[in-house]
C-alpha cells in the first residue's frame, strides 16, 4: 500500500515530511486537504486531535505531528530504497541528530514561525503584518543563527554529516528567504550558516519539494 499523507502543499510541517519521504526515496500519495476541512468534527475525531497536518497513513497505520512522522519513517524504512542515512545507528551520533532536532524545535522554529505568521499567513488571510512582530521576531532569529554560526564551525552539517536535524530546517528558512529576507542566510557576518544553508537546500530531495510545493 501506498504511505499517504494528509496536508497543505504550502505547510512547513508538511515540507518537512515530504523531505524525508524524498530523501529515503519513497513513493507517496498526498491528500491535500483545505484549512476548513481540518477544524471539522470529523478530521478531529479521525485524524488529528489538535487540527493540524501533516497525517500519514501507512498500511493502515495512522500517525500525526510531522517530527514523529519523520522518525517512523527513517526507523521503518531507512536503507531500504537508497543508502542515505538520516539518524545512523551509532548510539552517541544518534544522540547527536536528536540534541539538534531540539535545537531546532526549542529555539530556531519558534521566531521562525512568527515570522512566518506575519509575512504569509497574513496575506493568505488577507491580513496585515504587525511590524512590531516582524522586528521581534527578526531579533530573535538573527541571535539564534549567531549561535548557529559558533555551532557550525569547522562543520558542513549541524552534527558534521547530513541528517534529519539538517533536513528539518529547510522548510521555514525557505519562506523567510522567498519573502525578502535572504540575509539571515547569506550572510557575510555568518559564513558557517550560509554554507551550511547552501548544502541543506541544494540537495535534489529538498529543490524538488521546494519546486512542487507551493503555499496552500
Amino acid at each position: 500500500m501506498t504511505i499517504q499523507i494528509i496536508g497543505f502543499s504550502g505547510s512547513t510541517c508538511t515540507q518537512k515530511v515530504f523531505n524525508v519521504l524524498e530523501e529515503l526515496g519513497l513513493s507517496y500519495e498526498f491528500i491535500k486537504v483545505k484549512y476548513q476541512d481540518i477544524k471539522t468534527p470529523e478530521y478531529l475525531a479521525t485524524n488529528h486531535p489538535f487540527g493540524k497536518v501533516p497525517v500519514l497513513i501507512d498500511d493502515g497505520f495512522k500517525l500525526y505531528e510531522s517530527r514523529a512522522i519523520a522518525r517512523y519513517l527513517i526507523n521503518k524504512y531507512q536503507g531500504t530504497k537508497n543508502s542515505i542515512v538520516l539518524i545512523p545507528s551509532d548510539v552517541q551520533k544518534a544522540a547527536l541528530v536528536e540534541q539538534f532536532i531540539s535545537v531546532e524545535t526549542s529555539y530556531y522554529t519558534g521566531p521562525l514561525h512568527k515570522l512566518f505568521e506575519q509575512v504569509v499567513l497574513s496575506k493568505y488571510f488577507e491580513k496585515t503584518a504587525d511590524p512590531v512582530i516582524v522586528k521581534d521576531a527578526l531579533e530573535e532569529i538573527n541571535k539564534v543563527l549567531d549561535v548557529y554560526e559558533k555551532l557550525l564551525e569547522d562543520k558542513d552539517y549541524l552534527t558534521g554529516e547530513f541528517s534529519l536535524a539538517d533536513a528539518l530546517h529547510c522548510p521555514y528558512g525557505n519562506y523567510a528567504i522567498k519573502n525578502g529576507y535572504d540575509d539571515l542566510y547569506n550572510n557575510p557576518k555568518r559564513p558557517n550558516v550560509t554554507r551550511w544553508w547552501k548544502n541543506i537546500t541544494e540537495r535534489e530531495c529538498w529543490k524538488k519539494v521546494a519546486s512542487t510545493y507551493e503555499l496552500f
